[in-house]
C-alpha cells in the first residue's frame, strides 16, 4: 500500500537535494535549507523497508525469502553507490561514503535488526547518535576534511574510519535515521494512539535540540566542544540529529492524518499524482540529477586541459543555478507523466528485477 504522506516527503527530499546540489556545485553557494533532504531520505528508507517487510509478510513470504531479498537490495544499493562515485564523482572519490552506499548498508543492518524489540532499536539509535562525537574525537575527524570536503587515503584504516565515522554519511551517527524510521513506521500508520506518541516524541526531540542550541554557552567548554557542536551536517551534530529527526516525525504524523486518513483532502489534485511519480523514481532522479549538472563540468575541464575541479562552484550565477534546477525538476515531471506511469523503468525497476 502506498501512502501519500511518504510520497510527498520523499518528493520534498529529492527536490531539496536537487536545488542544493545545483546551487553548491554550479554557483558555490550553500542555500539556507541545506541539510534537510538527506536526513529525510535516510529516515524514509527505514520507513519504506518496514512497510516492504510488512507487505511481504502479508503475501506469505518466509523469513528466509525476506532476508534474501533484503540482502540483495542492500548489496544492489551498495554496488550502485560505488559505481555512482566512480562515474559521477570520478574514481578518486570511490570511497567517499555517499548517501547511496550508506542506505545500502543501512538496509543490511535493518535486515539483521528487524526482529529486535522496538525499545532495543530505539536504544541502539540513541547510542549510535550519542557515541558519534566521542568516535570523531578519537579518530581526529577534522584531519579527514579539507576545505569542506572529505579526503581519506586508500588504506584499510582510512576506509574503515571513513565508513564508520568520518565520511560524508558515516554509520555513526547517520544509522540512527533509518533505525528510527523502521521503528516509527508501524506506530504512525497502524494505530492512532501510537501516532500521537510519535508526534509527542518528535516535538520532544525538536524542543531538546532547540534548547541545546540556545543553552550551549552555559555548558562547560569540554562538554560543549565534545558533544554540543551547534547545528551542522558535516559532522552531523547531536543538535542537528535531534532537530531534523524531531521535525520529520512531527511532519510525517501531521501529513499522515491530513492525507492518508482523509483521502478527500488530496482527491482531484494533480499534485498528488506528481508526488507519487517523483517518489516512485526518487532513486533514479537522485542519480540522474548529478550526471546532468556534474558531467558538463568534468567534460569542459577536460576539453580545456585544466584541473577537473576548475569550474567547481563557479560555473554559473546563483539565479542561473536555481533556474537550471527548476528546469531539471520540470523536465523530470514531464518525463514521468509521459513514460513513468507503469513503474517499469528506472533504477527502481532494475532493483526489483535483480533483487525480488
Amino acid at each position: 500500500m502506498r501512502y501519500l504522506s511518504i510520497d510527498v516527503l520523499r518528493t520534498f527530499a529529492i527536490a531539496v537535494m536537487v536545488l542544493v546540489h545545483f546551487c553548491e556545485n554550479l554557483a558555490g553557494v550553500t542555500p539556507p535549507f541545506t541539510g534537510l533532504g538527506a536526513p529525510l531520505f535516510a529516515f524514509l528508507s527505514g520507513v519504506s523497508y518496514r512497510l516492504l517487510v510488512a507487505g511481504y509478510e502479508r503475501k506469505g513470504r518466509s523469513e528466509e525469502q525476506i532476508s534474501k531479498i533484503s540482502v540483495r537490495r542492500g548489496l544492489f544499493l551498495l554496488g550502485l553507490g560505488f559505481a555512482f562515485n566512480v562515474l559521477v564523482w570520478l574514481p578518486e572519490d570511490t570511497f567517499n561514503w555517499d548517501v547511496l552506499t550508506f542506505i545500502g548498508f543501512g538496509l543490511l543492518v535493518l535486515n539483521l535488526a528487524r526482529d529486535l524489540p522496538p525499545p532495543v532499536l530505539v536504544l541502539l539509535a540513541a547510542a549510535i547518535a550519542g557515541v558519534a562525537p566521542v568516535l570523531r574525537a578519537l579518530v581526529g575527524y577534522d584531519a579527514y576534511w579539507t576545505q569542506g570536503d572529505y579526503e581519506g587515503d586508500l588504506t584499510l584504516h582510512d576506509l574503515f574510519v571513513g565508513w564508520s565515522v568520518a565520511g560524508y554519511f558515516p554509520v555513526f551517527p547517520w544509522l540512527a535515521y533509518p533505525l528510527a524510521g523502521f521503528v516509527v513506521a508501524p506506530r504512525v500508520f497502524d494505530a492512532a494512539d501510537a501516532s500521537r506518541q510519535a508526534l509527542l516524541a518528535g516535538v520532544g526531540l525538536a524542543a531538546v535540540a532547540a534548547l541545546l542550541l540556545a543553552l550551549r554557552g552555559l555548558f562547560p567548554d569540554r562538554i560543549a566542544q565534545a558533544f554540543l557542536q551547534g547545528w551542522g551536517m558535516f559532522p552531523a551534530t547531536i543538535e542537528y540529529l535531534g532537530g531534523t529527526l524531531g521535525t520529520i516525525l512531527v511532519v510525517l504524523v501531521l501529513l499522515h492524518r491530513w492525507l492518508d486518513c482523509r483521502p478527500a483532502a488530496a482527491a482531484g489534485g494533480c499534485w498528488a499524482g506528481l508526488a507519487q511519480q517523483f517518489s516512485r523514481y526518487a532513486l533514479t532522479i537522485y542519480v540522474v540529477h548529478h550526471v546532468v549538472h556534474l558531467w558538463p563540468l568534468w567534460l569542459l575541464a577536460d576539453r580545456r586541459a585544466g584541473e577537473t575541479t576548475q569550474h567547481w562552484g563557479q560555473a554559473t550565477s546563483v539565479p542561473t543555478a536555481v533556474a537550471l534546477a527548476a528546469g531539471f525538476l520540470l523536465a523530470c515531471a514531464a518525463c514521468l507523466r509521459r513514460f513513468g506511469r507503469d513503474g517499469r523503468g528506472g533504477l527502481e525497476a532494475w532493483m526489483r528485477w535483480v533483487c525480488d
